[in-house]
């Protein structure tokens, strides 16, 4: 068996042979990303945390009127959501060179251990320090986060065989959509309690700092710093992803990543994407309160049901999209196509829809609204897992370009729509904003199907020399080490 395993092939030859599925049905891959899962749950439930209960902060005869008021208005509360993402677009290409340097689990951990300690100082910032010094924790809390979608990626490329991927990854990205319901729920029913407001954020900034300790616990670097791991799951993952032996450490090619087209698309569709997921996200429970008149529980619940719903959507679709992949009914590149326009045309044609919902129909725009979030989870079995198709030694820092840009729309979506929005209880002002962001997806969505790709990039391996790795399908080399046996022993009767 010693001389099987010693047997040395080329990568592109290990990339021809198909790896062997594991005997188990949940392996060491998956315990990853649940607990992947549970702390980008954590990332999302503060940042959304804030959009309720700063309705409940600032009306608290909607929620707990026993709870301290604080009279800012609609600038100032769009400032405080905006906030956070002054500090999230800073750290998206550092994240990724942190992670490269220090290892994707450590900032993964102190991430989500800073984001929980500034979650839990809210209360009293806003008691002491008023809303400037809650900008200061929300600044603060997003410059940790910035470094968490760079580094889920960087081990999501890891840990994710390429026929697993779209499932795996949308699976982990949908804990943000359920961290959203979550949040949105507990949220509204915390606010309304007798625990009051100031219980949200010492709730999830708890429940963030759980997190962390899990992730330094359980997650692993890679399949080969896992001390626990099958041999056989260990195989199937690294020789998927054509793991090599090389120690030459690979240097980000930047100037080919700027100047590549289908980079360029992704960037595009990445950003349209955070605009219309954060306009809605932020201003949803706005909408909810000034403009079909929700009460503060109300509120949560009928704004999370749209997150619900694309947190069940996202199971079939991501499953669909890797089985046609996975039984060559349509390529990589069409399905992410495909994908990607059922979740932001879908959207568009129904935000359109949304603007001519009147007051005296609020359950026709709630109903609107679940169709556009709901099919809006079909995007991350589209330009999401994008990155990890054009460059898997690379998707850490791919997401991290990408991901400063679409922040950037993320910053401005809350306070653009202040200005289009000034009066939050005029529906017509609604559609403004509404129809701002069906424009936005749908030519977000057609550059994308014009120049993205699915394909790896040349780029994604810029060693010039590769050492030759060993091949971990055993039964494959055996055969073709019988075959040299047996040629050897004719010519050596």
């Amino acid at each position: 068996m010693g001389s099987v395993r010693n047997k040395r092939v080329s990568v592109s030859e290990m990339m021809r042979i198909p790896p062997i599925k594991p005997k188990a049905l949940f392996g060491c891959r998956h315990i990853q990303v649940l607990f992947m899962t549970f702390g980008f749950l954590c990332c999302y439930a503060v940042r959304v945390t804030m959009s309720v209960t700063l309705e409940a902060m600032t009306n608290s005869t909607k929620a707990n009127p026993q709870f301290e008021e604080f009279h800012w208005n609609q600038s100032t509360k769009d400032t405080i959501l905006s906030s956070f993402f002054w500090g999230y677009v800073c750290t998206q290409i550092l994240g990724n060179v942190i992670a490269q340097r220090w290892g994707a689990q450590k900032v993964l951990f102190g991430a989500l251990a800073i984001n929980g300690l500034l979650t839990l100082l809210v209360h009293p910032a806003a008691h002491y320090g008023g809303w400037e010094f809650v900008c200061v924790t929300r600044i603060l809390a997003g410059f940790a986060q910035g470094t968490i979608m760079p580094t889920l990626h960087t081990l999501l490329s890891k840990w994710s065989p390429s026929e697993e991927r779209g499932r795996l990854a949308a699976f982990v990205y949908s804990g943000g959509w359920i961290g959203n319901v979550i949040s949105l729920l507990s949220s509204g029913y915390l606010s309304a309690s007798v625990l009051g407001w100031p219980s949200c954020f010492y709730f999830w900034g708890t429940m963030s700092l759980i997190a962390a300790i899990c992730i330094m616990i359980f997650i692993k670097e890679s399949p080969a710093d896992h001390p626990n791991i099958p041999l056989d799951e260990k195989e199937f993952i690294e020789v998927s992803l054509g793991v090599t032996d090389t120690d030459e450490k690979l240097s980000t090619p930047w100037i080919a990543i700027l100047t590549s087209v289908p980079v360029w698309a992704l960037l595009v569709t990445q950003s349209v994407q955070n605009w219309g997921f954060w306009m809605l996200l932020t201003k949803m429970p706005s909408y909810m309160n000034s403009a079909l008149g929700y009460d503060i529980q109300q509120n949560g619940t009928m704004s999370a049901l749209p997150y619900l719903t694309a947190w069940i959507l996202s199971f079939p679709f991501s499953y669909f999209s890797d089985l046609c992949i996975r039984k060559n009914i349509i390529t990589l590149e069409v399905s992410r196509k495909i994908c990607n326009t059922i979740g932001q045309w879908i959207p568009a044609i129904a935000l359109i829809c949304l603007g001519y919902v009147n007051k005296e129909q609020p359950e026709v725009a709630v109903a609107i609204l679940i169709i556009a979030v709901g099919s809006n989870i079909a995007a991350y079995c589209g330009h999401n897992v994008n990155h990890m198709d054009l460059s898997p030694n690379f998707a850490g820092a791919l997401m991290g370009f990408t991901n400063t840009a679409a922040n950037i729309c993320a910053i401005l979506a809350p306070l653009i729509s202040s200005v289009i929005v000034p009066n939050p209880s005029n529906i017509l002002e609604w559609r403004n904003i509404f129809f701002l962001s069906a424009g936005l997806y749908i030519i977000g969505n057609l550059i994308f199907i014009l120049f993205g790709k699915g394909k790896v990039q040349k780029w994604n391996d810029p060693i010039k020399k590769q050492k030759p790795v060993s091949i971990y399908q055993i039964g494959v080399v055996m055969e073709d080490n019988s075959e040299t046996q047996k040629t050897n022993d004719q010519k050596n009767p």
